[in-house]
């Protein structure tokens, strides 16, 4: 799809939205120009495709892939809610802490059920209990897809059920001071009132999270439309509650004011129907052409200016041989073992060039630009 078609149906995608958040029908006029199948296309790579088919459905429309994604999208809900009860009455059980983030929060805010569509759900748990866990998820008739990575393992059951455990919020290669922040995270968390190992944020500290959570991949490869309608939508519950003198205070000790200053503007001018300047337009731009899990492309030059000072050759040599943050997160057996660095530095290369070779191959041309 070329650029201007694709910014032309993000524009009918963001106006939909904005109908199925305020419960109206969408004008007859607008709707009789929509290119349903570009639309669609669209609405996927926002993840807002159930929450446009609300907006087309109360205007008299009922497209097959529509239909289809919101009734999925339902139905994930249902299912990860079920499973995510599951998981934490066997966390309970086990006397592991546990901590559900974001997703699994925020879509009940939404008007309609799954109207906010989930890719997976997220705990943060005892990073003490880690092989624990593996085995509770297993017994629990989950497939581990990756563990002792990262900051998170991955599990999935079927049909659609995807749940990634945290043993911490960040990872150290993250941007910024988000690792540094949360690194002693039950600061942050107030135990629940029904339970006895489950904590939540404050609604002040759930936001400063999902600011820090949105930056992460905002300075990454970008992030798309849902993460405004997030901020618009808990906004819209929360806003006139908050303790701004608080939130401002720490925003500024992750270093992110800016950015949630101009996410939370650009989020109520858009939802509300503000008066959009030269300034808020090119940075929904950046939004909408990033997409829900970013772009190659953005990564890259995000990478050449943090990584490389501008410097396309620091840059190249800061990806091949990478600081030792990176193997601690990574390769710990590398980190622990220093002789074993040259094994995953070829490791690294075979793996790009086989495993990650799509985004592998992307980050070369975008590098020779």
């Amino acid at each position: 799809m070329e650029k201007s078609e694709f910014r032309k149906n993000a524009s009918d995608m963001i106006y939909l939205t904005i109908c199925s958040l305020k419960g109206e029908t969408p004008r007859p006029k607008r709707v009789a120009k929509l290119d349903l199948p570009m639309l669609f296309e669209v609405c996927q790579k926002h993840i807002l495709t159930a929450c446009v088919a609300y907006a087309l459905e109360s205007a008299g429309i009922r497209d097959k892939d529509f239909i289809q994604a919101k009734e999925k999208a339902v139905r994930k809900n249902i299912l990860l809610d079920s499973e995510r009860t599951k998981i934490l009455r066997r966390l309970e059980e086990e006397k592991i802490w546990y901590l559900p983030l974001k997703g699994s929060l925020l879509h009940h805010w939404y008007p309609k059920l799954g109207m906010r569509q989930m890719s997976d759900n997220d705990i943060l748990f005892d990073k003490a209990r880690r092989s624990h866990v593996k085995e509770l998820m297993t017994e629990l008739g989950f497939a581990c897809e990756h563990y002792g990575l990262g900051n998170e393992d991955a599990y999935f059951k079927e049909p659609v059920c995807n749940f990634e455990m945290h043993q911490e919020l960040f990872s150290i290669t993250h941007t910024g001071n988000l690792y540094e922040y949360y690194q002693d995270v039950k600061e942050h968390l107030i135990p629940d009132d029904d339970s006895d190992y489950g904590y939540h944020f404050s609604n002040e500290d759930f936001y400063i999270f999902m600011m820090a959570h949105e930056y992460k991949h905002f300075a990454g490869g970008g992030t798309g439309v849902r993460s405004l309608v997030d901020t618009y939508v808990f906004l819209d519950v929360f806003e006139d509650l908050l303790d701004w003198d608080y939130i401002t205070a720490e925003l500024e000790k992750l270093d992110i004011a800016d950015f949630e200053r101009n996410n939370r503007e650009l989020a109520l001018k858009i939802f509300s129907l503000g008066q959009l300047t030269y300034e808020d337009k090119k940075l929904l731009d950046y939004y909408v052409m990033s997409g829900t899990y970013g772009t190659t492309s953005n990564f890259v030059s995000h990478r050449i200016e943090e990584e490389g000072g501008g410097s396309k050759f620091r840059y190249v040599f800061a990806r091949l041989f990478p600081p030792m943050k990176l193997y601690k997160t990574w390769y710990p057996w590398a980190y622990r073992h220093k002789y074993l660095l040259p094994v995953a530095w070829v490791f690294r290369l075979v793996r790009g060039a086989t495993v990650r070779r799509k985004k592998f191959g992307c980050e070369l041309r975008e590098l020779s630009k």
